[in-house]
């Protein structure tokens, strides 16, 4: 399938979704990997893991760039060797990425009741505003958290931050696209734009949740 969606976040941020319908051998024919790749995506069991990891290629490839271009730092965090900043998500039948000028991060998540079942483990200063129950509205808002966190995470990569303790969501509406954040990590804090989407695949009722960040 060709690019599903991509959204213009500002004159310099762009996001770009792949809906995965491709079999493993039609993505790994459309893309050249660096032997290093190669190698990463030998080592990966999953064949679903495998596809999701080929259309990140096809999407940096949409951007002009090859795999060539990206690398990951001793945390696992890609980047360029130019001026610009990425960062990678991929769940189920979706990857996307986002680049941009500007320090971001994007995660993407399926909304399904598991999240009820592990919300106290990445929800405190949440819970302010949260109204507990077994609705849509709070899966959303709580795939909206969780994917918040990840994407704060994904920029900061620290280790020792924990979702719970040191990412803070402020409240927000299902209705509005953006709420801001903070970290409180090691004496210092930083402050986050956040922004979130549901997205929707004509081919199947599953409703995934994408969400980015900026670092202020």
């Amino acid at each position: 399938m060709p690019l599903f969606q991509t959204i213009q976040c500002n004159e310099n941020t762009r996001i770009l979704i792949w809906e995965i319908t491709e079999s493993f051998d039609e993505l790994r024919s459309k893309v050249v990997l660096k032997e290093k790749t190669q190698l990463r995506l030998n080592g990966m069991k999953s064949e679903m893991h495998q596809r999701a990891f080929l259309s990140v290629r096809m999407l940096i490839q949409e951007m002009g760039f090859t795999d060539k271009d990206l690398h990951y730092d001793e945390f696992g965090k890609p980047y360029f060797d130019c001026h610009n900043y990425i960062s990678i998500t991929h769940s189920y039948h979706f990857a996307a990425i986002i680049i941009s000028n500007e320090t971001v991060g994007i995660d993407m998540e399926l909304q399904r009741e598991k999240i009820i079942r592990i919300g106290d483990k990445f929800t405190d200063y949440e819970c302010k505003y949260l109204q507990p129950d077994f609705s849509e509205e709070y899966i959303k808002k709580l795939t909206v958290i969780w994917g918040a966190k990840e994407a704060i995470f994904k920029i900061r990569n620290e280790k020792g931050i924990s979702f719970k303790d040191h990412i803070q969501i402020e409240p927000f509406s299902l209705e509005e696209s953006q709420t801001d954040a903070s970290l409180h990590f090691d004496n210092l804090v930083k402050d986050f734009e956040v922004h979130y989407k549901e997205i929707q695949s004509e081919n199947s009722e599953d409703k995934f949740t994408l969400v980015f960040a900026f670092e202020k």
